[in-house]
């Protein structure tokens, strides 16, 4: 047998990518939450899963050779993906329950004892060890891989493949590696003549670069921002530590809490006078009723604590004229209905003593003023950490949470407890002004912005430190003080552990009342205020504080720097980023609140760089100025890499005006797009390839352009269509028949891509002025839009239902393909409303919601044939008067009388001679629809499904 050339010219990930298995293990890792590797070191929004990372990588020094189905199989070899290498990863029991469920009649009798359905499953007597082993295996190899998965360690933790794997890797690739260190380096020496060097100039929670580093590969990294700089470097230099270093780093934290812990005992402020130890402090605002008067406690709701049936019981104290909150335990089932509505709805304080209900922005005293709102509230002082008496929001301790002989008991605070509260204030009041200069505490102002607006506007909260009640910021100030004393990894370690206390004690952290622990400031993307909240005390924050750390010992060559990716001059192969495109998600200001409280810390353990967000310098948005800024740092990538270099942009919209812009963008910066992938980085908790999974992660490699031609507008065109036929043609001949990596969207997906192939392979487009295109306000008219839309138009003509002929298929109205390709979308248990609006939009149709039976965001489908019954006949519409309109029609009537031969009389009436031309197109609609009878999605078809099947019968046999 002949060598395979391996052509490293052309890598694998641009010719293909297993996208369903690299996105089934997306989403494992992701379902691990707080064990994913990275997630301990601390919060950052948006982390790419590391086996994606990893996928991208090895995708790109992988070469390709004469024979792409092997290609394939070593590829998910080195990834464990394939089946001898989930069977490595194995490390759970498939209960006997599955076992029995898909064990063989024959295995059934021989493996266990089940007389009937109601008995419990048991293995037979005598079976051996290794006989149960036997069955496990034969199991697991039957299950699909998304079962599989259930049972398997994520591909990172396996140590290592064994020696017969690398032998056939190494047979093919022509290496001779012994790991994943190994292997990376080799292929890198092969294609750039050295180890691979990657770079991350968006490093953000350091994804990219630690799992490049953990392969082998050099690498350099950057971000703007500090606190993206400090997850980074922490992925790259302390994961990266031995066993018995990150041993003393764990003992250093523990010593550090211990001391901290010694000072809160001796202060005796979290014991109470039977010993008991606090384990979470819930505070709620107060608010003056406009109407009445009265002092009213703000909550949306009552309920403490649902599994203990624990709630707040509001009593009107007349004397002072407020309430006294009574908590309750073991409360009665219409107790714990009347906690659940509070004294806040809809915005509106519904006061319990008058009835009276008040918007709160009234109560802020928020007006009108020239069309803009001119909120009311008071703005605190720089030395303020609590309302002042006569402030509109005041905030009350209502519950504590004690530990009492490992269990969690709710009481109203008492007398001895409020004057606990009294000692913090005068104790933090005693160290504040010192520990504000030292920088133990915050002392800077909120910059207003889309975020951190907010906090000012609903609460008057000016400063940083204002996010935190006495108590957080007394033992916050403990920590920062402690942590101050030490330097080098031991001083990182602990900016790690105290950000992610932080982030769990302010007074944006929600109490869970389903779960009893409170929430982290940033359980979502933004600074929301609250009107309850949770303190945690010390016994709550251990976990937080003591980061976990494991070993990934590796040795690569690692920089990370704090810099502007437009000035970034250093050299890198690879550069692999994912930039802030069009995103939600406001780093810069988000990150405020740990720099606030990091400024001292981050000076001495990183002298060099600078501790503030960079406001003015981040990359955010849309428009003129986001897309110059992007041009300037793709082209310095570009300039920043080697002809031969490749780079990766991880990508996730699919509105046809930003793939158009981003066209435009990497044409500028003399990139061209060579191959671009769907990865379900963010799916439903219905799984994979359900729902609708088109959210995910578009990973768009590119080359630099090295074509200097001038092409025509037309001829763009044709080469779009000859690239979208070519890239769906490819991507079915390397698609795995018995487990389908590709479904519509990514086909679709190819459409976008191959436009962008072609867009961006000239120097010139003439007829197209992409400066103009991308710099201009009205976006409606754009040419790149218009070819990126033709080019999706022709991906949806090439995806033909099983079942339907070719021709027959082509000659069907768009409004007929709209409708079964969304029927077919319904079988695969897709339901997203963007589902139908995608395909509406590729078939060019604007009425669809006529078709639609339900349109709800997750749960929108078409109409039956029973749902349209007669409705809409008489209109103009095409599809009323279309062959498919006409058989459902048929079905309709066959049921309704209860016999087909009236649904069979109607087509032959309908359509006279023709209908004999017609019948074949008929019988194969009908077999669409009767294909619908055992699947769970498409129960509501189950009765048409029965009479579409006498009819077909019927129209089969019919004859003149």
């Amino acid at each position: 047998m002949l060598a395979l050339e391996l052509n490293f010219e052309k890598p694998f990930i641009e010719s293909q990518f297993p996208i369903s298995k690299i996105s089934k293990e997306s989403y494992k890792e992701r379902k691990a939450g707080a064990g994913q590797t990275l997630t301990g070191l601390g919060k950052w929004w948006g982390r790419k899963p590391l086996i994606l990372v990893r996928s991208t990588l090895l995708g790109l020094l992988m070469p390709t050779s004469d024979d792409p189905i092997n290609d394939r199989n070593i590829f998910l070899k080195i990834l464990s993906m394939d089946e001898k290498g989930l069977l490595h990863r194995k490390n759970k029991s498939i209960p006997i329950k599955e076992l029995y469920k898909y064990s063989s009649d024959n295995d059934k009798k021989k493996y266990f004892t089940k007389e009937s359905k109601t008995e419990k499953t048991a293995f037979v007597k005598g079976l051996t060890k290794n006989e149960k082993d036997d069955l496990q295996i034969k199991i697991f190899k039957k299950i699909s891989y998304d079962e599989k998965l259930k049972y398997c360690m994520r591909p990172e933790e396996l140590t290592n493949l064994d020696e017969d794997t690398w032998k056939e890797i190494n047979n093919h690739l022509k290496t001779d590696a012994k790991n994943y260190q190994e292997l990376f380096q080799q292929l890198g020496e092969k294609k750039f003549g050295h180890t691979p060097k990657v770079g991350d100039c968006f490093c953000g929670g350091g994804s990219i670069p630690f799992e490049a580093a953990r392969m082998g590969c050099d690498v350099y990294a950057s971000d703007l921002n500090p606190v993206a700089g400090l997850l980074t470097w922490s992925s790259l230099n302390i994961l990266s530590k031995s066993d018995k270093e990150i041993k003393e780093l764990k003992k250093f934290q523990k010593e550090v809490f211990d001391e901290v812990e010694k000072q809160i005992l001796d202060l005796g402020i979290e014991t109470n006078e039977l010993g008991y130890r606090a384990k979470y402090y819930l505070y709620c605002n107060e608010t003056k009723c406009p109407e009445c008067g009265a002092m009213v406690p703000l909550a949306p709701s009552f309920v403490v604590s649902e599994k203990q049936k624990t709630i707040g019981i509001l009593k009107y104290n007349e004397n002072l004229n407020n309430f006294d909150i009574e908590i309750k335990s073991n409360a009665s089932k219409e107790e714990m209905n009347t906690a659940k509505t509070g004294t806040l709805n809809k915005g509106r304080l519904e006061c319990p003593h008058c009835n009276m209900k008040t918007p709160i922005a009234v109560i802020r005293n928020d007006r009108v003023v020239n069309g803009k709102t001119d909120y009311g509230l008071r703005l605190w002082e720089k030395d303020e950490f609590i309302p002042r008496s006569d402030d509109v929001f005041q905030e009350r301790l209502y519950c504590i949470g004690w530990m009492n002989d490992g269990n969690v008991i709710y009481y109203s605070p008492d007398e001895n407890d409020l004057l606990r509260e009294q000692k913090v204030i005068d104790l933090l009041k005693e160290r504040f002004n010192e520990w504000q200069n030292l920088g133990y505490i915050p002392s800077m102002e909120i910059e207003e912005g889309y975020n951190t607006t907010q906090v000012i506007r609903e609460r008057g909260w000016k400063y940083w430190h204002q996010l935190y009640n006495p108590r957080q910021l007394l033992v916050l100030g403990l920590f920062s003080e402690k942590i101050l004393q030490n330097g080098g990894d031991k001083l990182i370690s602990s900016i790690l552990g105290f950000n992610r206390v932080a982030d769990r004690m302010s007074k944006l952290a929600m109490w869970h009342k389903s779960r009893d622990e409170s929430e982290t400031t940033f359980s979502n993307q933004a600074l929301n205020t609250l009107y309850v909240y949770a303190a945690r005390s010390l016994a709550s924050i251990n976990s937080p504080w003591s980061i976990n750390l494991f070993s990934n010992s590796f040795n690569s060559i690692t920089q990370t720097e704090l810099t502007n990716a437009k000035t970034i001059d250093y050299e890198n192969d690879i550069w692999i980023t994912d930039p802030p495109y069009a995103d939600a998600i406001n780093y810069h200001e988000l990150t405020e609140l740990f720099l606030s409280w990091d400024k001292k810390m981050l000076e001495k353990a990183f002298p060099s760089w600078y501790t503030d967000s960079k406001r003015a310098l981040a990359v955010r948005g849309t428009g003129k100025t986001f897309n110059e800024t992007m041009i300037d740092i793709y082209s310095n990538l570009a300039k920043n890499m080697p002809e031969d270099g490749m780079q990766v942009i991880m990508f996730t919209h699919q509105d046809v005006g930003v793939w158009a812009e981003l066209a435009g963008i990497l044409w500028l910066s003399g990139l061209h797009v060579v191959s671009a992938w769907n990865i379900a980085t963010e799916t439903e908790s219905g799984g994979l390839k359900s729902g609708n999974y088109v959210k995910g992660t578009v990973i768009l490699t590119l080359k630099k352009r090295k074509n200097n031609e001038t092409v025509f507008e037309d001829e763009i065109l044709d080469e779009v269509k000859k690239e979208v036929r070519k890239q769906i043609k490819s991507m079915k001949t390397v698609d795995d028949k018995d487990e389908p990596n590709f479904a519509d969207p990514d086909y679709i997906l190819a459409a976008y891509a191959a436009s962008l192939k072609v867009l961006t392979a000239y120097e010139n487009i003439e007829g197209i002025d992409l400066k103009y295109e991308l710099t201009k306000e009205d976006k409606t008219d754009s040419p790149l839009q218009d070819i990126i839309n033709k080019a999706i138009g022709i991906a949806y003509d090439c995806l033909i239902p099983v079942g339907f002929d070719k021709f027959r298929w082509k000659g069907l109205s768009n409004e007929e393909k709209f409708y079964i390709k969304g029927l077919e979308s319904e079988i695969n248990g897709a339901n997203a409303l963007s589902t139908y609006q995608e395909l509406a939009r590729g078939y060019g149709i604007k009425n669809y919601k006529d078709m639609l039976e339900n349109t709800r965001a997750n749960s929108a489908r078409l109409k039956t044939a029973s749902e349209y019954a007669n409705k809409g006949l008489s209109t103009n519409l095409i599809f009323s008067n279309a062959l498919l309109r006409k058989i459902l029609l048929s079905i309709y009537k066959s049921k309704n009388e209860e016999d087909a031969k009236f649904g069979k009389s109607y087509l032959r009436e309908e359509y006279g001679s023709e209908y004999w031309s017609k019948r074949n197109s008929i019988v194969e609609i009908l077999d669409f629809i009767c294909s619908f009878e055992h699947i769970d999605s498409m129960k509501h078809w189950e009765h048409d499904v029965e009479y579409a099947k006498y009819l077909r019968e019927l129209i089969k046999e019919d004859s003149i």
